[in-house]
């Protein structure tokens, strides 16, 4: 038997609200973030918010977990489509300068942004943890190529990757800061030089 829905219909597009909210959380960070200021832009009001969204906290893991398979998708691409380590992020950095430089959307990477400040120490874990998974999945690329005879067996594929992620969140930041896509690329492709 097919259960009703209880209430009113839904009298917006959940998806447009998710998108102006993740571009909220990426404009201003997690807690500078406000319930207020998402309805607004969201265009709807807070109880509409939370019976969509739940609070801000699971709204907001909506949000990353539709960043990285929309804006942040380039980087899980890079890893899985490339043949190497050094391909995979090369590439990554590259189109890291091109994403976090498009006019079209806050500067950046919105995983990073919205941890500068929090004080939510679940959300603060939370983002922390998707970059740390982040910097495995270069360790294990890393390793795989040492693995192979890609890269020299002496390479320290820890170090290596904790690099690769010093520079892909600098990146991030300098983006904020006003760097343009031609000169975090020119980074980009300085960081490869570094490589074994």
């Amino acid at each position: 038997m097919p259960t009703r829905q209880r209430g009113r219909p839904r009298s917006f597009d959940r998806d447009e609200a998710l998108r102006q909210a993740t571009l909220a959380f990426w404009e201003h960070g997690y807690e500078a973030t406000s319930i207020a200021g998402l309805t607004k832009v969201m265009g709807i009001g807070a109880p509409s918010l939370y019976a969509a969204f739940g609070d801000k906290k699971a709204l907001f893991a909506e949000v990353v977990e539709a960043y990285t398979t929309s804006w942040g998708i380039f980087a899980g691409q890079a890893l899985t489509e490339e043949t190497t380590a050094r391909a995979a992020i090369g590439r990554m950095l590259r189109e890291a300068a091109h994403e976090y430089t498009d006019p079209s959307h806050p500067r950046g990477c919105l995983v990073i942004r919205a941890a500068v400040n929090c004080a939510a120490p679940e959300v603060g874990a939370a983002l922390r943890e998707r970059r740390n998974a982040t910097l495995a999945a270069f360790e294990s690329r890393i390793r795989a190529d040492v693995a192979t005879g890609e890269l020299p067996g002496d390479t320290d594929a820890p170090a290596l990757a904790r690099y690769c992620g010093v520079v892909l969140q600098g990146m991030s930041q300098q983006a904020c800061d006003g760097a343009t896509e031609e000169e975090l690329a020119r980074t980009a492709e300085i960081a490869m030089r570094a490589w074994p």
